[in-house]
């Protein structure tokens, strides 16, 4: 058991309505006054975590002696006013941990696992800020600190042993991956987008994210074409240019939906030979398309639709769930062995005043005995049994004390393996 409690309160994707949950959401700029209302009610150690998925409260008391109940109802009622709520509208959204499962909560939503979506790998980083804002409003010790520090062990073990954060579980993420897997480094990789619909620069700026080189905007409309260059600050090209520039793009989205192709297996087939067969990966994103369907049939064309991406995301999440199994056997070792450790650490001060009383028995036996060794041990002997004797001795002249007695007994054996010295 942990030497002090720990506590989560909170709301997430499965106890509470996204409604709530945007009411109850905390900017950064606003969690130090959501600690320090923590702080004044009693709670010195804990962080706020805030994301789309949840508002969570994660807190650790050294005072064991605590009523559980008043306790989550007062974190519950700081979070219900600075969501502007009344306590009743939070009724029945809330979940609130103790102890071992608060442990292994931490745990796993640091590894991702307690995610909307699994291994999410943009978590770490929040619980990592909400930990940097508790530090800063001095608002950790060495409770909170040595579980986060344990959960980010156990959330590296998730990522370096199992596939969870592999396999791309959006749209923007699978095209983001197919790009990569067909072109390698996107840094050296040209983007024509043609267009400017919100699906075609969402997954222009995921690939920007993972690092590519060169963004070109092209559009039918000039002012679009630089409206959408300046927010995804990019260059910007003439759309008469469009049939020279698919020669120069290895990756080409569409995001035009004008009824009528911009795009023909002709303009591609000598894009493909001026560039010498080196592949094209176009991502048409607009419904109806943009590109002639026949492209698929092009050597060194690559054609995706978002139907061909959402079925990859499909796929990637279900690898992700199929991967969750192996990734909460991690957690919960880890958790085990957290715990365990903890523990054994709370016997340290008795282990050190029992070999400091011992030492100086020791040293005083040693000068008694005059230098004499058979002398110093016997001496030694009785005195370090003689407080334990008459306490034995009690206990087994006191009325009802079997039980007792029996119970010392077995401590003693386990001890000092009495139990193994019989067996050799």
């Amino acid at each position: 058991m942990l030497q002090g409690r720990a506590l989560v309160v909170g709301a997430n994707h499965r106890s509470s309505s996204m409604i709530l949950r945007d009411r109850l959401f905390v900017e950064d700029v606003a969690a130090p006054f959501i600690l320090e209302r923590l702080k004044n009610a009693g709670i010195e150690q804990a962080l706020v975590l805030s994301t789309c998925d949840r508002v969570e409260v994660q807190a650790f008391y050294n005072d064991t002696a605590i009523n559980e109940q008043e306790t989550a109802r007062r974190i519950i009622e700081i979070l219900a006013e600075h969501g502007e709520l009344g306590p009743s509208e939070m009724d029945g959204q809330t979940y609130v941990h103790w102890d071992q499962q608060a442990v292994r909560q931490i745990f796993a939503v640091t590894a991702s696992l307690d995610s909307l979506i699994i291994g999410e790998p943009q978590v770490l980083g929040q619980v990592k800020a909400a930990h940097r804002i508790a530090k800063q409003a001095g608002m950790t010790a060495s409770g909170l600190e040595s579980i986060l520090q344990a959960a980010y062990g156990a959330a590296k073990r998730v990522r370096n042993e199992t596939a969870i954060g592999e396999r791309p579980v959006s749209i923007a993420a699978a095209a983001t991956q197919l790009a990569g897997d067909l072109h390698g480094d996107l840094a050296k990789c040209t983007v024509l987008m043609v267009g400017g619909g919100e699906m075609g620069e969402l997954i222009a700026t995921d690939m920007l994210a993972g690092g590519l080189s060169k963004l070109v905007a092209t559009h039918p409309n000039e002012r679009r074409a630089e409206e959408a260059a300046r927010r995804l600050d990019c260059h910007v090209s003439a759309f008469e240019e469009l049939s020279n520039n698919l020669a120069q793009a290895d990756i080409v989205l569409t995001a035009l939906g004008r009824r009528r192709q911009a795009i023909t297996a002709a303009m591609v087939e000598k894009a493909i030979s001026v560039r010498r067969h080196k592949p094209i990966f176009f991502i048409d994103t607009a419904i109806p398309g943009d590109i002639d369907p026949l492209v698929e049939r092009i050597d060194d064309a690559f054609l995706y639709s978002l139907d061909d991406l959402e079925r990859v995301a499909m796929e990637g999440r279900a690898g992700r769930e199929n991967e969750s199994g192996a990734a909460w056997k991690i957690i919960d070792a880890e958790v085990e062995t957290f715990l365990r450790g903890h523990a054994e650490r709370t016997a340290v001060p008795a282990l050190s005043k029992l070999r400091s009383h011992f030492d100086a028995m020791r040293e005083q036996a040693l000068l008694d005995g005059g230098g004499d060794a058979e002398k110093s041990t016997r001496l030694l002997i009785n005195r370090l049994l003689h407080g334990p004797s008459e306490q034995l001795r009690q206990v087994a002249a006191s009325q009802s004390s079997t039980g007792s007695l029996k119970e010392i007994e077995n401590i003693i054996d386990r001890l000092f393996g009495l139990d193994d010295d019989d067996e050799v």
